[in-house]
């Protein structure tokens, strides 16, 4: 059985839910990813900011990216799954959810991140087919 561990990128990194999108976006560039875990004080999953998140819902608003936190833009319940799962539960996690990312972790860290891009190396055209009718068709 394959894992969400097997098909994961390791390296995925938290920002506090009161650091501000200003510094979000710079560790996403730092990164070279869209899409960041956000923690509370505890290092527990409270949500995921996307550079999309910071355009759209701060910039574009007129907002001041310096003065507005993680936390503040974070929203609904933060999906997740457990290292050891297996790409079945990556998948119906994800579809049942409409999610494009998801937080890997193992005994309550973050581990990795499982992306689309994660589910294009690792699955077969079947599954990634499901995927995408699953995830867009239905928005």
């Amino acid at each position: 059985m394959t894992t969400a561990a097997e098909i994961m990128h390791s390296g995925a990194q938290w920002i506090p839910m009161t650091e501000t999108l200003d510094r979000a976006a710079q560790l996403m560039a730092r990164l070279n990813v869209g899409a960041l875990p956000v923690s509370d004080a505890n290092e527990r999953l409270c949500g995921i900011i996307t550079d999309r998140d910071i355009v759209v819902k701060c910039v574009a608003k007129g907002r001041d990216p310096s003065k507005v936190t993680c936390g503040d833009l974070a929203q609904g319940t933060p999906r997740w799954i457990d290292a050891n799962a297996s790409v079945d539960q990556v998948l119906d996690t994800m579809q049942t959810n409409q999610i494009r990312r998801l937080p890997v972790i193992q005994e309550k860290k973050l581990v990795g991140m499982i992306t689309e891009a994660d589910l294009a190396r690792h699955l077969t055209e079947e599954q990634i087919a499901g995927f995408v009718e699953k995830v867009y068709a239905t928005r």
